[in-house]
Order: C-alpha cells, then structure tokens, then sequence
C-alpha cells in the first residue's frame, strides 16, 4: 500500500508500507484491553507510613492507669496522639496483581492504533532527518508547520539523535524509538510521527 511522505522542504513522496500496519482492522476491544492493562500496571503502590511499633520512642506508661480521671493510655505512640504512629496508613507495598500482556495482544493493539491514526489523518511520515537541529524554535516552527504540537514521536536512532536538544523542552511533545513506546502512548497523543526508517523498524517488529 502508498502512503505519502513529508519532506523538511514540505514536499510529499509516496512509499510502500505494509498494509497489515498501516491498514489493518481496528479492533477497539483490544485496544481497550491492552491500554487498561498498561495503565493498571503503571500503578505504584510506594507510599509508606510507620507504624505504632516503628515509631522511636518509651514505651512507658504516660500516667498511672487508674485514679487520674483521665482516659487509659499507654505509651504515645498510639495514633490518637501528635507524632505517634499512623493507624492502617500505606504499607509501601505492591499488594497487587499485576495484570498479565500477551505479547500478541500487545502486536495487535499497536497495529489497530497506528491503522486508526492513519485512518484519522492523524499519522505523519517524515524523511530521515540528515542535519541536526539544535534551536527548539526551528524544531516548533516544524511541528506548528505539520499541526502536530500534540504529537508522539516515534524515529530512528539517527534522526532521534538530530532533534533530542531542540525537542526536550516541547510541551506535549514526546520523543522515543520503537522499543520504548507503548498503546498507552499512541492513544495519549494527538498525532503520530514517525521517520521512513523508524516504519521499516515498525514493520519488523510489530508483523
């Protein structure tokens, strides 16, 4: 199958692509599955409070236990009192299932979302990027150029390594290679750009 390519000068040039990448059938419950596994395993569970056994301190009686009038209590590590343990606070533990990806459901769901992107007018391939761009002002200018200030991108080692400082500091701009992007990513943003290189990677990977 064709689809067309965006030059630097702005000019367009079909190239072939695999029609089970770029065109396949969108399956919407996979998408669906995979991205909810992703973002369910994202979840950390870190937070951590201590304990009435792990605060530092006596563990003397504060008062007599009878005669006072005052309420019992032992030590002041108990919650009720400033600076004394926290009751049923976070453990800073991953006390949960991890939910598991097949890596055929994962192939299935990148296929489905860059066929919709495609579909949508929401895919860009660009030529190899040759000279480095070093200003992100000229780097904006080229994305504000291709409507795609919202955009993942997706290249190759060499074009990543030409706009990694002149990309770094766009907002909502993300820049990564085919081995670190996920559907959770293609979905998140507007646009997908991808370098002819990096959709020959694609093709190899994901078929």
């Amino acid at each position: 199958m064709k689809i067309d390519k965006i030059g630097l000068d702005g000019k367009k040039i079909s190239i072939d692509v695999s029609e089970n990448i770029f065109f396949a059938k969108i399956n919407k419950k996979n998408i669906s599955n995979v991205i909810f596994k992703q973002y369910s395993n994202y979840k950390g569970r870190k937070a951590k409070t201590k304990q009435k056994n792990e605060i530092k301190g006596s563990t003397s009686k504060i008062y007599a236990q009878k005669g006072t009038g005052n309420a019992r209590h032992a030590s002041r590590k108990a919650p009720i009192f400033v600076g004394g343990g926290v009751a049923h606070g976070p453990k800073g533990e991953n006390n949960y299932k991890t939910k598991k990806l097949n890596k055929s459901e994962k192939k299935l769901s990148i296929r489905s979302l860059i066929s919709e992107k495609n579909l949508n007018k929401d895919l860009i391939i660009m030529e190899d990027f040759n000279a480095e761009i070093n200003k992100t002002k000229e780097f904006f200018k080229i994305l504000k150029n291709l409507n795609a200030l919202h955009s993942l991108l997706v290249f190759d080692k060499s074009s990543r390594n030409m706009i990694n400082k002149s990309s770094r500091n766009l907002k909502n701009v993300k820049l990564t290679d085919i081995n670190h992007f996920s559907s959770y990513d293609i979905a998140k943003y507007k646009k997908l750009i991808l370098t002819e290189t990096s959709v020959k990677e694609i093709e190899k990977k994901f078929l």
